[in-house]
């Protein structure tokens, strides 16, 4: 690894790690590494790995180099499923999907390649007319999937998160229904300053993960990300304070840029 992706550990409060590297390309080759040794671990332990996938442009990178070599050939794809964490409500081959961005940016390599089947690609379904139904299908699926009884949390082995400006993260928005969401695992969330609705895992879903890793890079995520860490608790302006597993672990992957140090 090249001394642009060495990170320094800059903050470890509260449960906190957060690790800085140089640029948006140190970020992804972290993500990048930790999809690989997160896939061996929860493969050995248990048989498969689940991870959830993020929106926005800073995964692009991520997903470029997990999709080439070195990366690809590290993995066992066969026991990899795939799911997101939201999804805006369009179809799955608008340029505004996050399946779309993953698909062209990662998964249609593997499937080209036969590495992975189509069954192991869990969308929601972002086209649907009855946002509410596309949200309750895919909570459905993951009780299926992952076995629940009433009243289970899925424990995803890693979720990717993101970060907007403004301290969202999923779709959680600030100041929206589904920040005080506890009794649902996907929900369809208004979002009056986006003037849409979008499908998002709750924040329970989000905590119960075994590890959490926030994708964030660029300048204009740096007064959020110091109130997201630093700054008092008040999650309904900065939805990513909700982020806080219970039992699994916490990182925030970001550059100098996001830290103010551009």
């Amino acid at each position: 690894m090249s001394e642009q992706h060495t990170p320094t550990l800059s903050d470890g409060s509260a449960g906190k790690r957060v690790i800085q590297y140089d640029d948006l390309d140190g970020v992804a080759h972290a993500a990048t590494e930790l999809f690989v040794v997160m896939a061996a671990q929860a493969q050995a332990r248990h048989g498969v790995f689940r991870v959830a996938l993020s929106g926005g442009s800073t995964p692009r990178r991520f997903h470029e180099l997990l999709a080439g070599a070195p990366y690809r050939d590290q993995v066992n794809w066969a026991r990899v499923e795939f799911y997101w964490g939201d999804e805006r409500t369009v179809p799955p081959d608008d340029a505004e999907s996050n399946y779309h961005m993953a698909y062209e940016t990662l998964l249609r390599s593997l499937l080209d390649g036969g590495l992975v089947r189509p069954e192991q690609i869990h969308r929601m379904q972002g086209e649907r007319s009855d946002h509410e139904a596309a949200a309750r299908a895919y909570e459905d699926e993951l009780r299926k999937d992952f076995g629940l009884a009433q009243g289970e949390l899925p424990r995803f082995d890693l979720i990717y998160l993101g970060m907007g400006p403004d301290g969202h993260t999923l779709s959680l928005f600030p100041g929206t229904a589904a920040l005080h969401v506890t009794d649902r695992l996907v929900v369809a969330n208004d979002v009056p300053q986006q003037h849409t609705t979008r499908i998002t895992l709750t924040t329970p879903v989000a905590n119960h993960a075994a590890l959490v890793a926030f994708l964030i890079a660029g300048a204009d995520k740096a007064d959020a990300l110091q109130q997201v860490l630093r700054g008092p608790y008040d999650p309904d302006r900065y939805p990513s304070q909700l982020i806080k597993p219970t039992d699994g672990e916490l990182r925030f992957l970001v550059d100098r840029a996001a830290v103010g140090q551009a």
